[in-house]
């Protein structure tokens, strides 16, 4: 009640006043009959400010998203669910759902009514051009009674989470350094690396095909043995994101960073569906092994938090690679790289690794005046140079470029590496 009473509008509290003020006149006049009226203006917002507050303990909300994740620009539908749990109907709702600045302005849908124990439901869209991690939620509820004497609110506490990821393109089926020979799509299947006679079997377990007993073994061990079964070889694929503040320029959806996070995403999904064992790595500490549960969606989960870094360096994200080297096939999405930091790079070429760089020329992103963008060039011709002669496949990334467009150069073979030994030799003499 005393919420209720707390909750009274002007025109309740109006009811007040002019119910004191007729009761004070009916007894200086002696008016009986306006004493009864200064009861009725005074019970109405009494009776307003019991229903209101009874009623706003009597409500369930449920929200959902649809979908929960979404790529970059695209919309994603939450669903209002609100019942009245109690036997009396309300009065005018007004919903007013929270939102961060990234997913638009609050929305405010009004019900003008919900009998009792009905249900009624509200939708609305959102859209991020940011990606993140965002709540979504508290919800408040705003209840008035018909007359509009009272007004409450009601907030429900549970949030929901919106997750928007990088966009990720198709790319064309390539095939890249690094891959498995063999049947199927280029990837060997099954081998026994043991002769038959022993590695290869295991003791039998109920249930296994009595087919796949191994008599010799079976004899050799006086168990009964069966063979295993075929393990397939893996491609191994490590995808490098690079996180050093000072290595990328430009602000917003259009910096280089998040060509390169959307890049590593699309670099990242191809391979997954190619049947690549992934591992996702990045200057920020980050380190997923996408083959293990979630796949592709802890992956972009974890791509859509990330952030550059001031603190990251090259040699943090090389000896994280290193901590667990998995050789096959690497490839690096790198800002602004210093001669340095590409000798720190070429560390990564042990263990019969391939690597295929993508150096973002992230000066591109910036207007910068005649000589700086000459010396800014010079420097990335430079570190290129130096990525090339440590044995890395570099793929030079300008603002404006098109990851699909760049990515057959990725699986170029002979071809390939006379385009870059030419390359090499024309950057050789510009920095001479």
């Amino acid at each position: 009640m005393r919420a209720g009473l707390r909750g009274l509008t002007t025109r309740g509290r109006s009811f007040l006043a002019a119910a004191v003020a007729a009761a004070i006149s009916a007894g200086i006049l002696g008016e009986r009959d306006l004493l009864r009226v200064a009861v009725l203006l005074a019970v109405l917002p009494l009776l307003a400010a019991a229903y209101v507050g009874r009623s706003r303990y009597k409500l369930a909300c449920n929200r959902s998203l649809d979908p929960h994740r979404v790529p970059v620009g695209a919309n994603s539908r939450v669903v209002l669910r609100l019942q009245n749990l109690s036997r009396l109907p309300t009065g005018t709702l007004l919903l007013e759902d929270r939102l961060p600045y990234a997913l638009g302005s609050r929305p405010r849908v009004v019900l003008e009514r919900l009998g009792a124990q009905q249900a009624s439901s509200v939708a609305y869209t959102v859209r991020a051009d940011v990606r993140g991690r965002y709540d979504v939620g508290p919800l408040v509820v705003r209840m008035s009674d018909p007359f509009g004497l009272c007004e409450l609110s009601r907030a429900f506490p549970t949030t929901d989470h919106l997750t928007v990821i990088p966009q990720v393109t198709p790319l064309p089926s390539v095939r890249l350094p690094g891959e498995y020979a063999g049947s199927g799509d280029s990837r060997a299947r099954s081998v026994a690396v043991h002769g038959e006679d022993d590695a290869a079997t295991r003791e039998y377990r109920r249930g296994d095909d009595l087919r796949r007993v191994h008599w010799k073994s079976t004899a050799r061990t006086g168990e009964l043995m069966v063979r295993r079964e075929e393990q397939p070889w893996e491609s191994r694929a490590t995808v490098l994101l690079d996180t050093r503040a000072y290595g990328h320029r430009g602000d917003g959806p259009t910096a280089s960073f998040e060509w390169a996070v959307s890049a590593a995403a699309s670099i990242a999904v191809h391979l997954r569906q190619a049947g690549y064992k992934l591992r996702l790595v990045t200057g920020s500490g980050v380190d997923v092994d996408a083959s293990e549960a979630g796949g592709d969606g802890a992956l972009l989960d974890h791509l859509a938090e990330v952030r550059l870094d001031q603190r990251a360096e090259v040699t943090d994200l090389v000896q994280r690679v290193r901590q667990r080297a998995d050789g096959g096939l690497i490839i690096g999405l790198f800002g602004a790289v210093s001669l340095a930091e590409a000798e720190v790079l070429a560390g990564l070429r042990g263990n019969g690794a391939t690597c295929v760089g993508f150096l973002l020329d992230s000066s591109t992103w910036l207007s910068l005046p005649e000589k700086a963008r000459a010396e800014a060039e010079h420097a990335h011709g430079a570190a290129a140079l130096a990525m090339l002669q440590s044995g890395w496949r570099v793929v030079g990334v300008d603002h404006g470029s098109r990851l699909p467009a760049l990515w057959p150069q990725a699986g170029r073979g002979s071809q390939g590496f006379a385009m870059r030994a030419a390359l090499a030799e024309t950057v050789a003499g510009g920095v001479r």
